[in-house]
């Protein structure tokens, strides 16, 4: 069970990179949200950071 889990996932990556990479829509779309995850992760380091300066200030 667990092999064919994995044999799934992985023909299923390679049949999403195939996809992508055969079409601008998919790939702009992956490439969209691909930054719109990098802002929020970057705006949450942010958000952590001033936690921890505001802490140490205290």
């Amino acid at each position: 069970m667990e092999k064919m889990f994995c044999l799934g996932l992985m023909f299923g990556a390679i049949g999403g990179a195939l996809l992508v990479a055969n079409s601008y829509k998919a790939r702009s779309l992956v490439k969209k949200s691909q930054d719109e995850f990098m802002k929020k992760v970057d705006d949450m380091m942010d958000e952590r950071l001033k936690a921890m300066q505001q802490k140490q200030e205290d």
